[in-house]
């Protein structure tokens, strides 16, 4: 039986992790769960599971939490230093790390200190600060199972294989909602345009990253880390039926790929229950009514962010961080249509240009360039 705290859990991959949960209840036991703002969801997750512990983040929204949860004997906390002291507690065994953006980096610190197993959802924690999570990993023991589909792909792709014998990764993307779109049309996208993914369902900040290919730049960084392998040896196709989720090309030319629906519960249940492959209920990949699969190249001069993506980190230091915080912050701008879709870029690239480089940063250098690149990038919205 494994003890799992959920960081998120109230998001796309959190209440799907919950599924899992609660559809294999001999093997996994719910024991913390954490949300942002969304407090009625969390206090239906939490009656409905009865972790030992609740916490969320927003401390404005802790009496109602509470008093919700008042008949129940459950240690409900808020904040995010209770986040990340709740991941060290002995009992847990993995810890799902879910939780949106930079926000994520130091409680997914905390577990890792603390030597337990990640279940990795939360991209930007290797994209902020891969390094210094690859190295604290190592130190203490701390296995990292990535949750995305495209790594966690990967990961299956390797099972039996010798890191030794890879030649290149393939980063499948599905395109987001412009992929046939021109560059007028994108320059006049709205948000309701962009969160209208064609095959995924996911949070409102991802989404939009997936339109702009940011978050596929992001995943190129993620591999990086998780595999030990250089950017140079990572390509990213164009793959609009998100079948083959990603794949492998071996130094004899050979190529593994991992495929399935376009669903989160599998690579979720994998990293759960990894090293084992359990019984799922989801629904099969029936190939005879998949048809034709596409593959492209992807336009770097329409979608820039992926290119940056990759600048920043063959920079290395705490370029990738820079261009993280950046994201963030031009992301919610066009969410509340602050700016335009191809602004983004434009705010994403000047605050790179402007912030201060640091070649060989330590966990309080991510902090400061955080804060640096926030405020560049925010000088330049409307």
């Amino acid at each position: 039986m494994k003890k799992v705290a959920v960081l998120g859990s109230t998001g796309s991959i959190g209440t799907q992790t919950l599924d899992i949960i609660q559809s294999n209840p001999e093997r996994f036991e719910l024991y913390a769960i954490t949300g942002y703002r969304n407090v009625s969801l969390l206090i239906s997750q939490a009656r409905q599971f009865h972790p030992e512990v609740v916490c969320i983040a927003d401390e404005s929204l802790y009496e109602i939490l509470r008093d919700a949860l008042a008949d129940l004997d459950i240690k409900v906390w808020c904040g995010a230093e209770s986040i990340v002291d709740l991941v060290t507690f002995d009992s847990i065994d993995i810890v799902v790390a879910a939780m949106v953006g930079y926000a994520g980096l130091k409680p997914t610190i905390a577990a890792i200190k603390a030597g337990k197993t990640i279940a990795l959802a939360n991209k930007e924690t290797l994209v902020v600060a891969g390094d210094l999570i690859v190295s604290l990993a190592a130190k203490h023991h701390a296995a990292i199972l990535p949750v995305d589909s495209e790594h966690s792909a990967i990961f299956q792709s390797l099972v039996g294989e010798s890191s030794n014998s890879i030649e290149k990764l393939i980063l499948t993307a599905s395109g987001g909602p412009f992929l046939r779109c021109s560059k007028e049309e994108i320059l006049h996208a709205t948000a309701a345009q962009a969160l209208r993914h064609p095959n995924w369902e996911m949070g409102a900040k991802i989404t939009i990253d997936s339109a702009s290919m940011m978050n596929k730049g992001f995943e190129v960084i993620e591999a990086k880390w998780l595999f030990d392998i250089d950017v140079d040896h990572i390509d990213v196709l164009i793959h609009p039926e998100s079948i083959v989720h990603s794949a492998i090309q071996y130094i004899d030319g050979s190529v593994k790929a991992q495929l399935g629906i376009p669903d989160m519960h599998l690579p979720i249940q994998y990293a759960l229950s990894f090293p084992e492959r359990i019984y799922s209920k989801q629904p099969r990949l029936d190939l005879s009514q998949v048809g034709m699969l596409h593959f492209e190249k992807p336009d770097m001069e329409r979608f820039p962010n992926l290119l940056m993506a990759y600048q920043a980190s063959r920079r290395g230091g705490n370029m990738p961080c820079i261009l993280n915080a950046a994201n963030e912050v031009a992301n919610l701008a066009f969410r509340e249509s602050k700016c335009g879709f191809l602004e983004m870029s434009h705010i994403i690239s000047k605050t790179m240009d402007c912030a201060t480089f640091v070649e060989h940063p330590q966990y309080e250098d991510y902090v400061q360039s955080d804060l640096e690149a926030r405020r560049i990038a925010q000088s330049m919205i409307k």
